[in-house]
């Protein structure tokens, strides 16, 4: 066998490592070295085990630079069944969520995403009926996770009534209710004083219940996955969800509305982009030719004239139709809901695709541990399996 062995320089070269480096794989026998019969105070270094190292070196780089693109609105990170978004339209297990939206419950959307029997939402009929506070449902599920058992390693026929009994909860903080059992969009409405809302609102739980890899959706699967509650995964995904960036978008709404009905929706557009560099209220990344929540939401009822004027401007200034936030907004105003309502609307939605997500990461078995690449001072040397040694 012809074994080829090469110069410190070549090895580093093809490494792409420290000298440091090349002699800490010498000293762990993961290359192999002798020394150079020309001159005996230098080494020569196994080609081949240098091609094996930076070959391997190669492939976690590549793998990295993959999953650091993908964390950002990059390719797929994680396999669901649950929904997706294709073509400009966002499909719950296969079927357009849109038409879903036409004739469905949330209650019935819910069963759709666990694949499970008719579910029932019950009503512990202690709460303020329209008194809906995310405070209150933070802490009844915070009271939950403290006694609810851990998800890892229970069936799903035993998991699906255990996540009806979740989204009651969570309905109990959001759509309180003391009288006879009603689906949760009349909940909220008659609780409001706004029946004439209720079909509009069933409208907006069903199109927001479940939205593919979100940031909330995704912390309710980090935390499904370490085996914790469906009421823990829950309350990661309630968290989430506050951020202005996420459920929080629609105060940006419900801002530019107001400098637009003082200053004018062209200074109001122009504001926004003068101060934030964009506007919220429009354009959806996942959807270039405008966002279907949206669409199908807004037909669903007359919005206020200066709401009609906002859609107009921005369309025409930003080239971008609203998306569901500034949608939930317009039926926040349309029908004089309490200020919170779209987040409200959104928590109770959004629950139902939660826990979907974490049922399914259950099922899946796997932990989601992704790796950190440290940009820090005073970095200790990493084996191959990126674990620190020692």
């Amino acid at each position: 066998m012809n074994t080829l062995w090469i110069t410190a320089e070549e090895a580093l070269a093809r490494l792409g490592t420290k000298p440091q480096t090349l002699y800490a794989n010498v000293s762990r026998g993961r290359i192999r070295a002798k020394p150079d019969p020309a001159d005996p105070r230098r080494s020569l270094y196994q080609a081949d085990d240098v091609r094996r190292l930076a070959e391997r070196h190669a492939g976690r780089r590549q793998s990295a630079a993959v999953a650091a693109e993908a964390i950002r609105w990059g390719d797929p990170v994680l396999p669901t069944a649950i929904s997706t978004i294709a073509d400009g339209r966002l499909f719950y297990r296969g079927h357009d969520a849109v038409t879903l939206s036409d004739h469905m419950t949330l209650e019935e959307v819910a069963a759709l995403l666990w694949e499970s029997g008719v579910v029932h939402i019950g009503s512990a009929g202690c709460g303020k009926r329209g008194e809906a506070r995310i405070a209150n449902a933070f802490t009844l599920l915070a009271t939950r996770v403290a006694t609810d058992l851990p998800a890892l390693g229970r069936k799903p026929s035993v998991l699906q009534p255990e996540a009806a009994a979740v989204l009651s909860t969570v309905a109990e903080g959001l759509a309180p209710w003391d009288g006879e059992p009603m689906p949760l969009d009349r909940r909220l409405a008659y609780g409001w004083e706004r029946p004439d809302a209720a079909d509009a609102i069933r409208r907006a739980l069903v199109l927001a219940a479940e939205h593919e890899l979100n940031v909330s959706a995704f912390a309710a699967r980090v935390t499904a996955s370490s085996g914790a509650a469906l009421s823990a995964a829950a309350l990661s995904g309630l968290a989430t969800l506050t951020g202005p960036r996420h459920g929080g978008a629609w105060l940006s709404v419900t801002l530019l509305a107001e400098q637009a009905g003082s200053l004018g929706v062209r200074e109001a557009i122009r504001g926004a982009l003068s101060s934030e560099g964009l506007v919220r209220a429009f354009g959806h990344r996942l959807y270039p030719q405008g966002d279907p929540r949206a669409k199908a939401l807004m037909a669903g009822f007359e919005a206020p004239r200066l709401y009609c004027s906002l859609a107009e401007a921005g369309e025409e200034l930003l080239g971008e139709p609203v998306n569901i936030d500034f949608a939930l907004a317009a039926l926040t105003a349309a029908f004089k809901l309490p200020e919170d309502a779209p987040l409200v609307i959104f928590a109770l939605a959004r629950t139902a695709g939660w826990l979907a997500h974490a049922m399914e990461q259950i099922e899946n078995g796997q932990l989601i541990r992704p790796r950190a690449r440290y940009t820090g001072p005073g970095a200790r040397y990493t084996g191959p399996a990126g674990v620190p040694e020692g």
